[in-house]
């Protein structure tokens, strides 16, 4: 018999503590002190049934699917909400021209009757209106912007003043769950013109319907901030930093290892970073280049890629791409390096600077461009 209908338990009382926001370890306690009268049943000498750590682990996947649920559902309402009532003062202004002082008596009394309920400052709420004044005639950021938190939103309106980089940081938010120190941290480091920015042969060697997400995973240049960096010790200091090289990598890839070994008619051969992809599903050589970008790094990465594709790749899994990390680089000598291959390379800058080269931006892509690179975010 399931244990769940031997001890009778009610699923209420599961919902319960979730919409009291009790934690997991509480919900095990009151799980364990509610059933303690039921387990009087068995002797004293026999243990829990068989059953119950199958329970017990259905039980915490439930309520942590729950909770997640519960938490996107209230963020949501919460965005909304906040969305109605910017719009609100939007039409007052109009309508009746109300400024400063009928918004910081709406603050007054909405405080007073929501006692112990932030977020109804005159401040956030003259937020709320530039927040509903910034997506109201963008239908399609309108529903994803309530996919992400409050605070991530106001981040991203202060920081960010083009639709198209709003765009990007609001669906990367969302995809890879970036706390607001994260996205202040990528915003700082001009993630969106350096993604933008990079340059790969992707065009030519990677399959299309990945093409785009390919192109988002790979930056024109990594900020390494985290370290303090010598040239002879690169490899060793990212090494010693793993998770911060990571989150700057894009915070999709996983760790596989470093010095990777290839062994190819008896002679040994190493990468020295080897990551995976987990939303391209594939293999990323990295090779660390203290120096200035010189064209026989592409033919060391092909030779890389093209061993791993037939000894490591699983079938499952797309062609393995290949990023050459330099100091420096020519961007005329990279475009030469890479326009006659057959594998997908992309050839990247490391610096401890925050700044983009005021040269560089008048090469971003167009806004129609952007525009379609951004549509692969999901």
């Amino acid at each position: 018999m399931p244990l769940l209908s031997r001890w009778n338990l009610p699923l209420q009382f599961v919902i319960i503590t979730i919409y009291l926001g009790l934690s997991i370890q509480s919900v095990q306690r009151k799980l364990l002190l509610y059933s303690s009268t039921y387990l009087n049943t068995f002797p004293m000498s026999q243990s829990l049934p068989a059953e119950y750590s199958d329970l017990l682990l259905e039980m915490k996947q439930r309520i942590h699917s729950a909770q997640c649920e519960a938490f996107r559902t209230v963020n949501k309402e919460l965005i909304t909400l906040y969305r109605d009532i910017g719009k609100l003062i939007v039409m007052r202004q109009k309508e009746a021209g109300w400024g400063k002082a009928i918004v910081e008596q709406l603050a007054k009394d909405l405080q007073a009757e929501f006692l112990g309920i932030s977020g109804f400052s005159a401040r956030n709420i003259w937020r709320m209106r530039d927040f509903y004044l910034a997506y109201v005639s963008n239908e399609k950021l309108t529903p994803v912007v309530a996919e992400i938190g409050w605070t991530h939103n106001l981040v991203i309106l202060e920081k960010c003043k083009d639709k198209l980089e709003q765009e990007f940081y609001i669906k990367m938010t969302r995809k890879f769950g970036w706390t607001k120190n994260v996205l202040i941290h990528q915003i700082e480091n001009q993630t969106y013109e350096k993604t933008l920015l990079n340059q790969t042969n992707f065009e030519q060697t990677v399959a299309i319907e990945i093409r785009n997400q390919a192109k988002l995973a790979v930056k024109d240049e990594y900020i390494f901030d985290f370290l303090e960096l010598s040239d002879r010790e690169l490899e060793k200091a990212i090494l010693s930093r793993v998770e911060p090289f990571l989150q700057e990598m894009g915070g999709i890839f996983s760790f596989t290892g470093s010095q990777y070994r290839l062994e190819i008619v008896g002679k040994e051969y190493f990468i020295d970073l080897l990551l995976y992809h987990r939303g391209l599903k594939c293999l990323i050589a990295v090779e660390l280049k203290i120096g200035e970008f010189i064209p026989e790094y592409i033919g060391k990465m092909q030779f890389y890629l093209a061993a791993l594709d037939d000894l490591v790749r699983l079938p499952e899994e797309n062609p393995s791409i290949g990023i050459v990390l330099c100091k420096s680089k020519e961007r005329t000598i990279v475009e030469y390096a890479l326009r006659e291959l057959n594998k997908p390379i992309g050839v990247a800058t490391y610096k401890i600077t925050h700044s983009l080269p005021s040269e560089l931006q008048s090469q971003l892509p167009n806004p129609q461009q952007i525009a379609i690179l951004l549509d692969d975010i999901n």
